[in-house]
């Protein structure tokens, strides 16, 4: 691993270093080219002098990365050296002056940026003045006051767009890490809840098998008939809340939370009154069933009724319609459940396949041994469909799938 970093770091080195060579040939024959356009200057022991100091200048230039400022200060000192030699200041003779200044502000921050910038245009601008030839109202003497300022400016405003963009992809790594973090604490209550739910049910088995086990002990002698009935119901009622047990997990119950209600669980058969409560805020809801209805395990029941519920709840918060329907069908081992709404296809369904609604829903169906499919329907609308076993932990027939 550790070769394998070496490696890239020095093939990047390289790279680097040819990147740097390059520019510098680049920037050195734009020198020269510059100090060609001044046609009096380029002659005799000054083109000596020229290709002295634009090689010295642009060898300086490939050496940035590692002493910026030093770097900054020698080609703005060369662009002075050919001023101070008679040469007409022009952009290309400033080249790796500009090159550096502007380099030099992408990579340090801007109080640095500004004041190199403005002591190179003071420096470069105050020896056109004084001692670059011509009269002093020559455009090109003004103009260069705005070569030595604008490569500042340009390199500023790179380093605040690339800061920019960094903080936005901060930013958006941070928020997706919490809703990541929230998915997950959410996933981790709704396990919790459906624990205790299971918990619950499993305590109403235990409490119904407790009074009929008092009911036993009071006819044993009177009625063994009637006694031995009784504890027939008494060992399907702790099967059925062994079957319960197994499907619990985790944390039952925090110490915070409420006591138990003394109430029955809802199931199936509260049904009726919970479309009742959705009528009452404007949802029509329709029920249609199939097949012969069997009995339910406690778990199942309750988790087909939180199902239904929840279903129901998403409708009224994003379907965007009045209506839904609700089909049951009975099979020989399981309970096919499923919840429709005639929304618009443009209705934007915030309760995706990955919302903490549906989440949910799949936790609680699983937990019985069940499956749960969501999505948009074709001609509109979106769909939950589950099956459930009839008991808890029993396996469902596979051929048959919900429609």
């Amino acid at each position: 691993m550790e070769a394998t970093e070496s490696r890239r770091q020095g093939s990047r080195s390289r790279r680097e270093q040819v990147t740097g060579c390059l520019a510098a040939a680049a920037l050195f024959a734009l020198s020269l080219f510059g100090s060609l356009l001044d046609g009096d200057g380029f002659r005799g022991p000054l083109r000596v002098s020229a290709i002295v100091i634009a090689a010295l200048s642009c060898a300086a230039v490939a050496a940035h990365g590692r002493l910026p400022r030093t770097v900054t200060a020698v080609t703005v000192a060369c662009g002075v050296l050919f001023i101070l030699l008679g040469f007409r200041p022009n952009p290309f003779l400033l080249s790796p002056a500009m090159v550096s200044l502007w380099r030099l502000a992408v990579r340090t921050d801007r109080r640095t940026a500004w004041t190199a910038s403005l002591s190179s245009a003071a420096a470069l601008t105050g020896a056109a003045f004084i001692f670059g030839p011509g009269s002093w109202l020559e455009p090109g003497k003004v103009a260069v006051l705005a070569w030595a300022l604008l490569p500042g400016a340009v390199g500023d405003a790179v380093r605040s767009r690339r800061g920019y963009l960094a903080a936005v992809e901060e930013r958006a790594e941070r928020a997706e890490q919490t809703r990541e973090e929230e998915a997950r604490r959410r996933v981790a209550e709704e396990r919790v809840r459906i624990a205790r739910d299971l918990h619950d049910v499993v305590a109403h088995h235990i409490a119904l098998a407790n009074a009929q086990a008092g009911v036993a002990v009071h006819l044993m002698a009177r009625d063994p008939e009637k006694a031995r009935t009784v504890l027939e119901q008494i060992t399907e009622t702790t099967s059925s809340a062994l079957r319960e047990l197994k499907a619990t997990v985790g944390l039952l119950r925090q110490p915070d939370d409420p006591a138990a209600p003394l109430e029955p669980t809802p199931g199936i058969a509260q049904l009726p009154a919970l479309v009742e409560s959705f009528q009452h805020v404007g949802l029509e809801v329709t029920v249609r069933r199939e097949g012969e209805e069997h009995p339910l395990s406690a778990g199942v029941d309750l988790t087909a009724y939180r199902i239904v519920q929840e279903a129901l709840t998403n409708v009224t918060k994003h379907a965007g319609s009045g209506s839904a329907s609700v089909s049951l069908k009975y099979t020989r081992t399981r309970l096919v459940i499923t919840v429709e709404d005639s929304g618009s296809p443009s209705i934007r369904q915030p309760d995706s396949p990955s919302g903490y609604g549906l989440i949910g829903m799949r936790e609680r169906a699983a937990a019985v041994g069940g499956r749960l499919r969501a999505g948009r329907r074709p001609e509109g609308g979106f769909r939950v469909s589950t099956e459930l076993p009839l008991h808890t932990g029993e396996p469902t027939d596979e051929e048959e799938t919900p429609t």
